[in-house]
């Protein structure tokens, strides 16, 4: 306890901690009503592939531009497939990720990270330089001064 039998409060990292508490409980409790929102929304609004099994009509291919500026699916990922719900017997388009896309994204990321790994191997070997520099200085002083 410090001089005078007083205490002074929490510590300063604490008083972060329970300001971070309060404001998570706050986002929480502000957040649990949109959740009860969205539960009590009826099957009726949702695409039919949601809540019943489907077969797929069309397989996944790239959105022409009529269909990306008219069909909403499009927006993410570009491509979409044709499905036929089973009970319902409608047929909805979804959106889907194509192999190629999936390909061409792996082989980027593939040479990003070569690409890092080939910078980093190369600031080793100028700091293994720079190392090997120093320590041949340090032994030629030595042996000068013997």
């Amino acid at each position: 306890m410090p001089a005078g039998g007083q205490r002074r409060g929490l510590p300063q990292g604490s008083h972060l901690c329970w300001l971070l508490c309060f404001f998570t409980l706050k986002l929480c409790q502000a957040e649990a009503p949109v959740r009860a929102e969205q539960l009590s929304v009826s099957t009726s609004n949702l695409p039919c592939w949601l809540v019943e099994e489907f077969v797929v009509a069309e397989e996944c291919a790239q959105c022409s531009n009529f269909q990306a500026k008219t069909t909403p699916e499009c927006g993410s990922t570009g491509y979409v497939e044709k499905i036929t719900c089973s009970s319902s017997k409608r047929s909805e388009f979804k959106s889907c990720r194509s192999a190629l896309m999936e390909q061409h994204l792996f082989w980027k990321f593939e040479g990003a990270i070569v690409g890092v790994a080939l910078v980093f191997a190369c600031l080793v070997i100028v700091r293994q330089r720079q190392l090997d520099r120093k320590a041949l200085e340090k032994v030629r002083k030595q042996i000068e001064s013997i």
